[in-house]
């Protein structure tokens, strides 16, 4: 407040003061008075108010302290970016959250016990506000091209941001006592600005809420269940799954920090709270650090790839190739991370329905299950499991060598040549036995099609 009051004093904002009334008796303006005395003292106290504040490197050591919380307590005024006004005050501002960063930087011991509710109520009365969202869309439809409504206050956040996560790596501050401020209440707040459509900000937080974790044991069992608190949120009542992918990437380390045997709390967070995470709409915002918490997991413990397969098929999506094409890839990776013993298990649910989408009409999900063969990891269980897995597979690629599509048709001659060379015995066979199948499949067709002429020449006779 000071900084705002001597920049209006300097653009001649203040009002001036009324002269004094020429009605008043000459004896009276004359006549001294402990009334004028402390008003006099008064002025003068407002004027030593109204002075800029010094620089903190043209002070001494003794008063850098106190200077230094003057100049925090001076940046919780917050300005309106949205109006072009006040510009030499939000200079002023900009530049002491610049010169205190700077302060914090070169300086030992500057966070003291009585400091830190100075610098929490500061951060927070910046950061800390309501936040522009767009509509939902209905259909939970996802454009990547649409541009990010970004901060307009930026110039001011990031230097918060960049003062508070100063603050919280700081050595100077003992968790036992910063407890006290950064709270349940706070981290509450905290976990709403992500969903700030400004990618800076989502950023700062990711960073700033990982390192409180690290630094705040008491704190961490309640930071994970907020995490899966918006995950429920985002699973159950819709709500926008901005931010997400940060939560996701903080979370993926912090599973890498889990003990063995993992807690049942732990094994909850991934059967309730990130597996279904597989059925929202816009899961290609959050793709890859979902998929990086499922690798994460399995390394932890092996034997939960087998539930995490089962239920990735069964949140396997019935239409929209995009997300198809995703699972597709999520199911690579997963399974380049099983053990044998685990792919046995999973063999007959994981083959059929690769089988499915190596038959999918859809050209990019036929052509991405085809690059499976490109994976040395699952030629290997081919070739192990080929007595099971042949027919099923080789079923799929004979309906394929009539595809529509030059590169599919093209993809699934050399997977068939593939195979030919595991075990051309067993190849042929398989394929005599879905060309008949097929012409079974076909002799069906054609019967139930002339039943139907049957009952359409009848009822054109009536």
């Amino acid at each position: 407040m000071k900084l705002i009051q001597t920049v209006k004093r300097r653009m001649g904002g203040e009002e001036k003061k009324p002269a004094p009334s020429k009605n008043v008796p000459q004896a009276l303006s004359n006549k001294p008075s402990t009334s004028s005395s402390t008003r006099d003292r008064g002025e003068k106290a407002d004027k030593d108010k109204d002075a800029p504040l010094p620089k903190l490197r043209d002070v001494g050591a003794t008063e850098k302290t106190e200077l230094f919380r003057n100049k925090i307590k001076a940046c919780r005024e917050v300005f309106d970016f949205s109006k072009e006004a006040d510009s030499k005050a939000k200079d002023v501002k900009r530049q002491t959250l610049l010169e205190i960063v700077e302060y914090v930087n070169n300086t030992r011991n500057c966070f003291n016990e009585t400091l830190m509710q100075d610098v929490l109520e500061m951060v927070g009365v910046n950061i800390f506000r309501s936040l522009k969202t767009r509509t939902a869309d209905p259909f939970g439809a996802v454009d990547d091209e649409d541009e990010p409504n970004l901060e307009p206050s930026w110039p001011h956040l990031q230097i918060v941001y960049e003062f508070f996560l100063r603050f919280v790596v700081s050595n100077d501050v003992d968790p036992k006592i910063a407890k006290q401020f950064i709270n349940h209440t706070f981290l509450m707040k905290l976990f709403e600005l992500f969903s700030s459509e400004d990618p800076r900000e989502r950023d700062y937080l990711k960073t700033i809420l990982h390192r409180i974790y690290g630094k705040f044991m008491a704190l961490r069992s309640f930071i994970r269940k907020n995490m899966q608190n918006v995950f429920y949120k985002v699973i159950y009542e819709d709500e926008s799954p901005v931010g997400l992918a940060e939560l996701l990437e903080i979370l993926g380390s912090i599973i890498n920090g889990f003990a063995l045997p993992l807690k049942d709390e732990h094994r909850d967070l991934l059967l309730k709270g990130l597996l279904p995470l597989h059925k929202v709409k816009s899961i290609s915002i959050f793709d890859q650090q979902l998929i990086y918490c499922m690798c994460q997991y399995i390394e932890k413990d092996p034997r939960l790839a087998y539930e995490i397969v089962i239920m990735l098929l069964q949140y396997w999506p019935s239409s929209g190739m995009a997300k198809q094409v995703l699972f597709l890839n999520e199911l690579e990776e997963i399974v380049g991370q099983c053990q044998n013993e685990e792919l046995t298990r999973l063999r007959d649910p994981l083959f059929k329905r690769i089988s499915d989408c190596i038959a999918c009409p859809h050209f990019q999900v036929a052509e991405r299950t085809l690059f499976y063969w490109n994976n040395e990891q699952i030629l290997e269980i081919i070739s192990e499991q080929r007595t099971v897995v042949f027919p099923v597979l080789i079923h799929a690629l004979h309906q394929n060598t009539n595809h529509w599509n030059a590169a599919v048709k093209n993809l699934t001659i050399n997977v068939m040549q593939l195979m030919v060379q595991m075990d051309e015995a067993l190849f042929h066979e398989c394929v005599r036995l879905a060309q008949e199948k097929l012409e079974a499949d076909e002799q069906k067709n054609q019967a139930r099609n002339d039943k139907w002429a049957k009952f359409q020449l009848a009822h054109d006779k009536r």
